[in-house]
C-alpha cells in the first residue's frame, strides 16, 4: 500500500463505490459516485470558483481550505474514472523541467 496521503485518500474513495459497497446513505463520497458525473462535476466547478474568489481575495487560510476541497473532489472524479492519483504525479514529473510553451506544443504534434 502507497503511503502517501493522496494515495491513502484514494485508497478510502474506492471503497466507497457503488460496487464495492459504498452507501450513498451513509457516506458522501458514495452519494456524489452514486450521482456521477453531474455530482462530482458540480461540486468541482463551485470549488474553483471559491479558489479564484479567495485567490482574488488574497485570503491565504481560505486559499489552502479551497484547495483542499477542490483537490477532494478532483480525487472523487478520479476515482470515479478508475485514475489513481500517481497516475497524475507521473504526468507532472514528466512535465518537470519542461517550458510550459514546450509542453503544449508537444500535444500538437
Amino acid at each position: 500500500m502507497n503511503d502517501t496521503i493522496l494515495a491513502r485518500i484514494a485508497d478510502t474513495l474506492e471503497t466507497r463505490l457503488p460496487e464495492n459497497g459504498g452507501d450513498p446513505a451513509t457516506s458522501y463520497v458514495a452519494k456524489l459516485l452514486t450521482k456521477a458525473p453531474d455530482a462530482f462535476l458540480k461540486k468541482i466547478g463551485e470549488e474553483a470558483t471559491e479558489l479564484v474568489m479567495a485567490s482574488k481575495d488574497g485570503e491565504r487560510e481560505q486559499i489552502v481550505y479551497e484547495t483542499a476541497d477542490l483537490w477532494f473532489h478532483c480525487l472523487v472524479a478520479l476515482t470515479h474514472h478508475r485514475i489513481r492519483p500517481e497516475e497524475i504525479l507521473a504526468e507532472l514529473a514528466r512535465r518537470e523541467g519542461l517550458s510550459g510553451l514546450q509542453e503544449k506544443a508537444s500535444r500538437s504534434a
